[in-house]
């Protein structure tokens, strides 16, 4: 299962990925059933999570229902303590992942946009570094593991900056290395096989530290690093198959 997990995250376009997941949604959780873990999203158990990870597969962590990982069910969980659930929200998903499209599309109290240049996903086919969108637009943007992707990653912050009102907050997920103060990137790395290398995956153009959380401050944001793993017991952590420790970094955009 991990050496065929490696070969279809690696030769497969992403776009195919999706569509062949519908049908995979159907057939794995009735095949993993189980009590052992635990998916808050559709609150489904199961015997066990999949592996995933370009490169490098990591175990036990790939949802069989919602095709959630880690990071999603630690931004569900995050979302439960807010009022994204019950309050009239206008919402933008860059790069709408997968395991929260349909869940959020049909929330009654969201006017939910998804855009994204190539995804399947998105309503409006659009480059986050110049986004069709009228300035203060959005009551509440996700852009999650999106900007360690785009070389103008200044210039796409800015933008989500823009479109997003006053008062409005997001959620900007990036893997980050925590150990490393100061991001690396070399944009004279052009090549797949190269940025692999030095990045960790082909389409990455940079490893961000933790100074990404400065430069969201710098366009204007306002930055709190929440870490849930401290209102959460270990055998939840280890129920809901998450990354303990891992930070969610939160924006907001002050009123004027």
């Amino acid at each position: 299962m991990k050496k065929l997990m490696g070969v279809l995250l690696n030769a497969i376009p992403r776009g195919w990925l999706i569509r062949f997941s519908y049908l995979a949604q159907r057939i794995l959780p009735v095949l993993l059933k189980g009590n052992k873990y635990t998916d808050p999203i559709d609150n489904k158990q199961y015997s066990i999570f999949l592996p995933y990870g370009y490169g490098k597969l990591r175990p036990n962590v790939l949802s069989p229902g919602t095709l959630s990982l880690e990071r999603h069910r630690l931004l569900w969980l995050y979302l439960k303590t807010t009022d994204f659930f019950s309050s009239q929200l206008k919402v933008l998903h860059v790069a709408p992942e997968q395991c929260f499209y349909s869940l959020f599309k049909n929330m009654k109290n969201l006017d939910y946009t998804t855009t994204d240049l190539y995804s399947p996903l998105a309503d409006v086919k659009a480059d986050i570094c110049d986004l069709p969108f009228d300035d203060n637009s959005f009551d509440v943007v996700f852009c999650n593991h999106v900007l360690e992707h785009i070389i103008e990653d200044k210039t796409a912050m800015k933008e989500l900056y823009r479109i997003m009102k006053p008062n409005g907050w997001g959620i900007f997920q990036v893997p980050i290395e925590e150990t490393r103060n100061e991001t690396y990137e070399d944009f004279s790395i052009t090549s797949k096989t190269e940025r692999k290398k030095h990045f960790g995956q082909y389409d990455h153009v940079r490893i961000y530290g933790t100074d990404y959380y400065n430069r969201l401050k710098k366009v204007g944001f306002h930055v709190e690093q929440i870490n849930l793993s401290n209102s959460l017991s270990d055998e939840e952590i280890k129920r809901y198959a998450l990354q303990k420790n891992e930070i969610l970094p939160v924006v907001r955009k002050k009123s004027v």
